[in-house]
């Protein structure tokens, strides 16, 4: 059901065809549930940090980091939306042991990090190879992808012993609700206070 190889190969499968493409709708995931909602996630996250680099144009006129603070209030809204489903899918299949230790960080929060992860590495891995750069920041970046890589290596196996772990009745997860309340008018005081 779950498997943190599958998922990172899902993830650099799809950072590379997102890249190498103009229609996002184009690419798309097949598997179970877990699968596509990981891609959805995943998706998610490449929105964001790609309109998270719009922000930082150094000419970007006012408005245009207004229209984009507006978007990523949003792409990161469904991304945490996404992280929660992905926990309450896994949960609604799940007969997990009540007495088993609580594990503080759900799959649905790991995957989420994998995916950043697999961002970096696919932004990094393009910084080392880059012509225009110079060899030092070159060499540089292969240091930064090799850590990188160890440190989703790392990640990924904490995900499989954590499922293991669920599975074995030996650890336990809950789903823990992002409750963001910047993109709510009603939690939201900047916004309610000015209506």
């Amino acid at each position: 059901m779950l498997d943190a190889l599958l998922i990172t190969r899902m993830q650099d499968e799809m950072t590379a065809a997102l890249h190498e493409t103009d229609d996002d709708l184009a690419v798309e995931v097949s598997g179970d549930g877990l699968m596509v909602i990981a891609a959805a996630q995943h998706r998610s996250n490449f929105e964001l940090w790609h309109e998270e680099d719009k922000a930082r144009v150094p000419k970007a006129s006012d408005a245009e980091i207004a229209a984009v603070k507006r978007a990523i209030d949003g792409l990161n809204q469904r991304r945490n939306d996404l992280m929660e489903k992905i926990d309450a899918w896994l949960i609604e299949r799940l007969d997990q042991q009540p007495g088993a230790p609580l594990h503080s960080e759900t799959p649905g929060l790991m995957i989420d990090r994998l995916s950043i992860l697999a961002l970096k590495i696919y932004h990094t891995r393009e910084e080392s190879v880059r012509m225009s750069a110079s060899k030092e920041h070159r060499t540089k970046n292969l240091a930064r992808l090799a850590l990188l890589e160890e440190q989703r290596e790392d990640l990924a196996r904490c995900l499989d012993a954590l499922w293991a772990g669920v599975l074995g009745g030996t650890r336990r997860f809950k789903l823990y609700r992002q409750l963001k309340m910047y993109n709510d008018p009603e939690l939201n005081p900047a916004v309610y206070q000015r209506r």
